[in-house]
């Protein structure tokens, strides 16, 4: 037991299945896991652990932001032992070729700031995804026939942007998409030597103004779950 996660000794998997949201959790446990059972529910932080296709698979809430995010991820790693984090979530697109409810695969992930960032001082360190991890999720997804695209994403440290002169930017340089935790997740990693990937659904889209709606949202996920599960155990 942690400050922020309540399970006890063995009861988190070696590979974790991060969603911001905690109800986000339960319903990925209860879809996609056999048997899940709730191993923390501290702060209403939920968290899941079952098996998928006979291998054991726990899915933890991160909260929204990078700061909530290296909580958990710190203590799931330092406390508990994970050696694989993916983080499964939204994502706003960023270039015109990118679609509602296709799949962005991070292979890196910009950013202003993050929890770490006080670490690096002068240092424009470059957080990036695990290899293996990235490809088996390409393969998994284009196995699936899932539009799916492949780059560099831009973690936000802010829900309510007002830099839009950053945004063109990060448009003309082929950014993909804007959320707001894989960056600290990627630096996490790096510092653990452990796996992590950001496996992204786009719900809305930054130049055309479209979004999901909420009704919408939950089935369009399922594909992002699948591909995170089959990458973890390919």
């Amino acid at each position: 037991m942690t400050v922020h996660i309540g399970a006890k000794p063995g009861e988190i998997a070696d590979t974790v299945l991060m969603p911001g949201d905690p109800l986000r959790a339960k319903w990925a446990a209860e879809t996609f896991l056999e048997n899940p059972v709730c191993i923390n529910e501290v702060r209403g932080m939920l968290g899941y652990t079952g098996s998928w296709r006979g291998n054991r698979v726990t899915i933890h809430g991160s909260g929204m932001g990078m700061p909530s995010l290296s909580i958990y991820a710190n203590e799931l790693i330092r406390d508990y032992g994970a050696k694989t984090l993916i983080r499964i979530g939204s994502a706003g697109a960023m270039q015109p070729g990118v679609n509602l409810r296709d799949i962005v695969l991070a292979m890196t992930a910009s950013t202003l700031s993050t929890p770490s960032r006080g670490l690096f001082r002068e240092l424009n360190f470059a957080p990036c995804a695990d290899f293996d991890l990235l490809t088996a999720a390409r393969a998994a997804a284009k196995a699936k026939d899932i539009p799916t695209h492949v780059g560099g994403i831009y973690s936000s440290d802010v829900f309510y942007d007002e830099r839009p002169d950053l945004n063109e930017q990060m448009t003309r340089h082929g950014v993909l998409a804007v959320e707001m935790e894989a960056a600290e997740l990627y630096i996490l990693a790096a510092r653990y030597g452990i796996r992590a990937l950001a496996v992204l659904t786009i719900s809305d889209h930054l130049l055309t103004h479209e979004a999901l709606p909420s009704s919408d949202r939950q089935s369009s996920f399922r594909d992002m779950v699948e591909i995170a599960l089959e990458a973890a155990f390919a």
